[in-house]
Formats: C-alpha cells, sequence, structure tokens
C-alpha cells in the first residue's frame, strides 16, 4: 500500500502562496486522497471536529476534483457540509463559525488547466508548518469512493449576511453599480446583496467558460471593457472578483481599475486600522501617508501576513491586505453596538463596501478618493509559461552582480540605493522608481512590480522590463 508522502511527493502538485496547486491532470484521485487524508491528520493533532466543510470556484475541473475529495473525508470518518460554488471567504467564515476544519478547491486566478486546494484550520489559513506536517505524513494512503452531497446554502447566507448586518441596509443607497461577473465563484450572491444595501445594479460579462480574472495583472480587454461599460452605464463603480472571489477588481466612475494596494490602504484608513501587515510588493503610499502607527512589511502570500498579526496584536484595530487587493480582517470591529468579527483570509467584499460606503456617506466619488493619497503608481505583470527555477536563476544573478541585471533591461543609468530581498528582488533607485521581480508561488509565471510617481512610467517600465527579459 502506497503512504501518503509517498504520493504526494511523486506529485507535480506543489504548496505555494494560496495552497496547493498544479495542472488538473496532476489532480488524480490518489493525489487529492492523499492531500485530504493528510491534512486531517494533521488537523486532529490540536482540534477535535465530526465534520469538515468544502466548497468550489467554478472552474470545469472543481467539481470532480470535489467529488474526489468529499468522497474521502467520508471513507475517513467525517460528515461534509458541502456549500457548492461560492466565495474563498465565505467557506472560511462558516467553516470558522463552526469551529471545523475546511477545504476550498480553487485555482484562484491561474488558468483554466490548472486547479488548487486551499486549506483552513477551523481557526483560519493553515500555517506553513501545517503545510510541512501534511508533506510529511508517512501514514498508508486509504481507498475512498466519489461522493458530492447536496448544496447547502447556509454559508452564501451567512456571509451576505455578515455585512448586510454591520454596514445597514442603505449603505450603498443611490449608487449605479456594475457587475462583472465573468466566471466568478461570487457571481450569484453580489447582484442581491448589494441591491438589498440599496444601489442599483447591472451585471455583465456573464461567462460560461472559466475566464482567468488576475487582479494584479489585468488584461489590457479588461481594461477597455471598464472604460467602454463606465461610459455606457453612467456606473458609479464596477465590482469585480478573481475566480475565487478573495480579490476584488473595483474601477471608479471612470471605468479605470483601481489597483489592489490602493484600494486596501483607502479600507485600512476608512476603517481606523492601526497596525498593518502588507508585502513588500505593496505601494509605499502606505507609509508615505502617515495613516498607521505600525506597518509591517512580510513575504508575498496570505500566510505570512496573518503570521505578522502575532506581532501586532497589542493594538487595537489590525489588518492586512495584498496587492491583489484581498483584505484581511485581523480584529473585530464595533459600529453602532454591530460587531465585524475578524475574517483573517483574503476576503473582496468588505473593502468594496467599505469604499463605496464611505462614497455615499460623503457624497465624493472613488476618483476623489485616489486623489486624495500620496502620488506613487505601481504598475505590474508577469511573463506565463516561464519556469520557476529559470525565475530563480534570473533572481539570484541580479542579487549578485545588479549591474549586470541593469544592464540587461536597459537600466545602466540608474543608480541603486536599496536592494531588498524579502521576496525576490526588489530594487530602489536614487529617481524613486523601484522594480521588484519574483518567482509566482502559485504558477510557472515571472512577476514583475514597478512603482514610480508617474502611471504611464510604471506601465511602460513593466513593459520594458519584461520585454527584455523575454528576449
Amino acid at each position: 500500500m502506497k503512504t501518503i508522502k509517498e504520493v504526494i511527493s511523486k506529485s507535480a502538485v506543489k504548496f505555494g502562496t494560496s495552497g496547493a496547486r498544479g495542472l488538473v491532470t496532476e489532480f488524480t484521485t490518489e493525489v487529492c486522497t492523499a492531500f485530504t487524508i493528510s491534512f486531517l491528520d494533521a488537523m486532529k493533532k490540536s482540534f477535535e471536529f465530526k465534520k469538515v466543510a468544502v466548497a468550489m470556484d467554478n472552474r470545469p475541473s472543481s467539481p470532480e476534483i470535489s467529488s474526489i475529495i468529499c468522497g474521502a473525508i467520508k471513507a475517513y470518518g467525517y460528515e461534509v457540509d458541502f456549500y457548492g460554488v461560492i466565495p474563498t471567504p465565505a467557506l472560511a467564515l462558516q467553516a470558522m463559525t463552526d469551529e471545523i476544519p475546511s477545504i476550498m478547491i480553487t485555482g484562484s486566478h491561474i488558468p483554466f488547466d490548472r486547479n488548487g486546494i486551499k486549506f483552513y484550520r477551523p481557526d483560519g489559513e493553515i500555517s506553513k508548518e501545517d503545510e510541512i506536517s501534511i508533506l510529511d505524513n508517512s501514514n498508508e494512503l486509504i481507498d475512498s469512493s466519489n461522493y458530492l452531497p447536496v448544496v447547502d446554502d447556509k454559508a452564501a447566507i451567512n456571509y451576505i449576511n455578515r455585512y448586510a448586518n454591520y454596514f445597514g441596509k442603505t449603505c450603498l443607497n443611490g449608487l449605479k453599480i456594475g457587475i462583472y461577473e465573468h466566471s466568478s465563484a461570487g457571481r450569484d450572491l453580489y447582484s442581491k446583496l448589494f441591491t438589498n444595501l440599496g444601489a442599483k445594479v447591472i451585471t455583465l460579462g456573464r461567462s460560461d467558460e472559466f475566464i482567468p480574472i488576475d487582479t494584479e495583472a489585468v488584461s489590457q480587454e479588461d481594461k477597455q471593457r471598464g472604460k467602454i461599460w463606465s461610459k455606457e452605464y453612467n456606473f458609479d463603480t464596477i465590482f469585480s472578483t478573481d475566480g475565487d472571489g478573495d480579490r476584488p477588481l473595483i474601477a471608479d466612475e471612470n471605468g479605470d481599475w483601481l489597483r489592489g494596494d490602493i484600494v486596501g490602504l483607502l479600507t485600512a484608513k476608512i476603517l481606523g486600522i492601526k497596525a498593518l501587515a502588507v508585502p513588500v510588493s505593496c505601494n509605499t503610499a502606505i507609509e508615505k501617508s502617515d495613516f498607521f502607527d505600525k506597518i509591517k512589511r512580510t513575504k508575498i502570500g496570505s500566510p505570512y501576513v496573518i503570521e505578522a498579526f502575532e506581532e501586532l496584536n497589542t493594538y487595537e484595530a489590525i489588518a492586512g491586505f495584498e496587492a491583489n487587493g484581498g483584505f484581511l480582517l485581523g480584529s473585530s470591529l464595533e459600529q453602532n453596538e454591530n460587531i465585524l468579527h475578524a475574517l483573517p483570509t483574503r476576503d473582496a467584499l468588505l473593502p468594496f463596501i467599505v469604499l463605496l460606503s464611505f462614497v455615499v456617506k460623503e457624497k465624493t466619488s472613488l476618483s476623489n478618493l485616489i486623489e486624495s493619497l500620496p502620488k506613487r503608481f505601481t504598475s505590474s505583470d508577469r511573463i506565463q509559461n516561464f519556469p520557476r527555477e529559470k525565475s530563480i536563476e534570473l533572481i539570484n544573478k541580479g542579487i549578485e552582480n545588479p549591474t549586470i541585471l541593469l544592464e540587461m533591461l536597459d537600466f545602466e543609468n540608474l543608480k541603486i540605493v536599496d536592494i531588498n530581498q524579502i521576496d525576490g528582488l526588489r530594487l530602489t533607485f536614487d529617481n524613486d522608481v523601484i522594480i521588484h521581480l519574483r518567482p509566482s508561488g502559485n504558477a510557472p509565471e515571472l512577476r514583475c512590480y514597478v512603482e514610480t510617481d508617474s502611471q504611464d512610467t510604471s506601465d511602460n517600465l513593466v513593459k520594458q522590463t519584461l520585454t527584455s527579459i523575454s528576449k
């Protein structure tokens, strides 16, 4: 009989920044079962539970993987609460409320030929220590058969009520909101919620095919769509998410998509957050704004942001966000005797409702909110199908000899004043230009982030950098 460790180690499925990821063809019955059983073994060490919650995104491969995972849970002696297609934060919220582990089948924003499995402890996302435990399980693999329970809508309802109850039934009064639905896991929830909160809603772009929306690298087609839709419908905002609904994509009244870290910065300010944990890739307007008492920079990935919350727990209100816009609420908040409980996992709904309810309250616009911030502009993109080994080799060469890297990128005239290796290679130059290269933790991609004092300059430098690397 094969061991769990043997099956996992021989597979090409690997942990990234957001769970186990790989090609759909690599998520065999053995591999899915091994990850599931090993996760439950890890949870048994610290928690008592009788059920496991499971949900999935809209990828064509997700139902099959879900049925394997649900079957493995059942064969291992646990009940399954199956919530069907819902956003990842909705699953996490319900599982944390019920104090049970949960598993989300999602590849988030990566292409449809890939997928992933994201694991949650009863108290939130798994840690890096949990990952090690899952990978190092020498128990024998069990036999199981596919099983897909009837969908329970409890998690979806509770997720909607979380925000309706806290922000009030009129918080979006008078707004005209477009929802770019595409294949988002939350597309059947958002229209109902925003309408119930007082907005007029028009849905757009629903797709029966999976569309891998990356909120850090918005396609030129989607950039154009935003402007066309805004002009045609006179929207106050357009809302969308990535595939599993944990990263927001928000456009202002002009149809311009906002950077995720700028969304996070404004959200944290409006919520009265005192201490922030943010990845190194986020915009330096966070520090320049002087809104917060403490800012902790981390590696890229929600586990690192959550880990940093421990260091910040002496502050009364803590949160984190990533450059992709996913907002993590690290402590509970109270407003008008209503409590918004902490949800330390990426969420797309919270930042959107915070920003737009503020727009209603202050009778302003999203573009005006952006104008109030320090003028630092980020652009990012990636080279797809770029092997991780090749990315690491490039970055190591840049660390060993930055001058050669600058020559390759056609930046010989720039002088480096700071080299940051927290995650990848982040170079700061004497003219306040920042260029950051790192391999994706989820797919074979090389990501590039550029920050300058002009959006056009940032956009052009990202293009120049990636074009030079691709030669």
